[in-house]
């Protein structure tokens, strides 16, 4: 029996309604959990971690056109491509991929945002001082500058990140940091918060689920983490919130710190190490990773906790001025890494072009391609690797104006879905570009394809033609191929490689006759027939 979707709707809501009527009644407005949030927030609201909420919302949903096309917004024109493209530089830390990829990082801004900014305050935190006395006391000027630090960092994450980086995850990791180091038990309690907000969300999109078994092509999830990104936003958290807490003669609890820097790294997937190998190859270095995340806990617990006790007394310098300057360290080493790679120039562009049908939109140039060296990707050789040189297949997306070369659909992707629209465009304009991938394959299991690409909406031409391909099976001695041919396949029979005949494989419902062999379509299918001998010869992919 098939359950109204109202009804699992009203159902999930009653559970939720049920549960903060509870926590309304235990934290009311007048209770101690709302006297604390007003003690250090104007009506006790995180007003400046929901400016940056609309803010991104409004850039996905209007400079992304997010608004006409929720889950395929435009994405290429505001990655972060190199500082030859300040557009992208400055917008890369504020576009999305996609709906999933906004909602949860605008879900881990509400949660972490408004921890972090409960930790900074709007209201001045030393004892004595009056609020208003001063603009740095005045609440609607901390309001202010919480909201110009975020932008400072989303800027500053996308200036410092290792490759074409998009989303506003390194601000998140940076209210994980902050919050860390103020709140470490409460940060974890907000990381489990995260997972029942994301679960609500979930609940919310779909549900119910009915799922079969099916092939379909995906990266790796620890391939599309930014983990460079993602550890340079946590660390800027640290030093900025590690800065204040000094100020502030507060020292967390070590042990409470370690624990949940930890736990922190090892939840958000500060472990995932990996390298590209090649077009959608990739290797995790798990171990490495695992190592890296208990250096992690121990850096930032050691570098938050330290005392003004000497360290080296004959240059005067304590042992918080040099932990907190390793922690400094930390970062500008986390930077530093991305410095060369975002000052790459894309030496040629038409690389890989050569026998390739363009499709030409503004200043970008798309084309279909199978193996060519990549030229965004550099070879960089990583311990136990096998990278010598990365090759990139499928449609490749090229601007010399945003020094852009970037393979944007993979064959593999091309493969499993048939095809692809590729969103192009700027900060006030945009066009999709669709590419087709129809295939055949025959008894046997060998196939052949055609990769049709243009501007959505026209009539798109073929720009790439697979080899010929035969079918396994024989047929009073004939022999039944498929080669692509103009815009669409022929068929070819032959026998003792003489040609009896060739034709163009009928439309859908129809026959034809070829080589002493009658052929039906019907559908997807392609039978063929030769006295009492009737078999499917071929099927098309869809």
């Amino acid at each position: 029996m098939d359950i109204p979707v109202a009804v699992w709707y009203l159902t999930l809501a009653a559970g939720i309604a049920v549960s903060l009527g509870a926590l309304w009644r235990l934290a009311r407005p007048d209770g101690r959990w709302g006297m604390l949030a007003r003690k250090r927030l104007v009506m006790g609201v995180p007003w400046g971690t929901l400016i940056a909420v609309l803010g991104v919302a409004a850039f996905y949903l209007f400079a992304q056109n997010g608004l006409a096309n929720p889950r395929n917004p435009v994405v290429i024109p505001f990655r972060a491509w190199g500082y030859l493209y300040p557009t992208g530089m400055l917008t890369a830390g504020f576009a999305h991929a996609g709906l999933g990829h906004v909602t949860g990082n605008l879900l881990g801004t509400l949660v972490f945002g408004s921890l972090a900014e409960y930790a900074w305050s709007h209201f001045p935190r030393k004892r004595g001082t009056t609020t208003f006395s001063s603009l740095r006391t005045n609440p609607f000027a901390r309001i202010a500058a919480w909201v110009v630090a975020i932008f400072l960092v989303g800027v500053f994450s996308a200036l410092f990140a290792l490759g074409p980086v998009i989303g506003f995850s390194g601000v998140v990791f940076a209210f994980i940091g902050f919050a860390l180091v103020r709140f470490p038990l409460a940060t974890v309690a907000a990381t489990l918060l995260s997972g029942v907000v994301r679960l609500v969300y979930n609940a919310i999109q779909s549900p119910t689920i009915t799922q079969t078994a099916s092939e379909s092509f995906s990266r790796p999830w620890w391939a599309n983490i930014a983990i460079q990104g993602h550890a340079l936003g946590l660390f800027v958290g640290v030093v900025l919130a590690a800065g204040l807490l000094y100020r502030r003669d507060v020292r967390p609890n070590p042990s409470h710190l370690w624990v949940a820097a930890l736990v922190i790294a090892a939840d958000r997937g500060l472990w995932a190490v990996y390298a590209i190998e090649g077009s959608g190859r990739f290797t995790l270095y798990r171990a490495l990773g695992t190592a890296l995340v208990f250096l992690v806990a121990a850096l930032i617990a050691s570098g938050v906790t330290a005392t003004p006790r000497a360290f080296i007394a004959s240059i005067d310098l304590s042992r918080r001025e040099a932990a907190y300057g390793l922690l400094l360290a930390t970062v500008f080493a986390l930077a530093l890494i991305a410095v060369p790679f975002n000052l790459f120039v894309v030496d040629d562009p038409s690389a890989g072009l050569d026998g390739a049908d363009p499709v030409e939109v503004g200043d970008y140039t798309v084309f279909y391609a199978e193996d060519v060296e990549n030229q965004y990707i550099p070879a960089i050789p990583f311990p136990a690797g096998n990278t010598s040189e990365v090759n990139a297949s499928g449609v490749i997306v090229v601007s010399e104006q945003r020094n852009i070369w970037w393979e944007e659909v993979s064959t593999n992707r091309l493969v499993s879905s048939g095809e692809a629209t590729i969103r192009l465009g700027g900060l006030t304009w945009h066009e999709d570009v669709r590419a087709t991938r129809t295939e055949w394959t025959l008894t046997g299991g060998e196939s052949t394809y055609n990769v049709q690409l243009g501007v959505a909406d026209t009539d798109r031409p073929v720009v790439f033609r697979d080899e010929r391909a035969t079918a396994d099976a024989r047929i009073d001695g004939r022999n039944v191929s498929i080669e692509p041919v103009g815009d669409g396949f022929d068929m070819v029979v032959t026998r003792e490689n003489e040609t009896l005949g060739r034709v163009a494989i009928p439309e859908n419902g129809t026959t034809t006759t070829v080589g002493g062999m009658t052929v039906e379509r019907d559908e997807r299918d392609l039978l063929v027939e030769r006295g009492d001998t009737r078999i499917r010869i071929a099927r098309r992919s869809r």
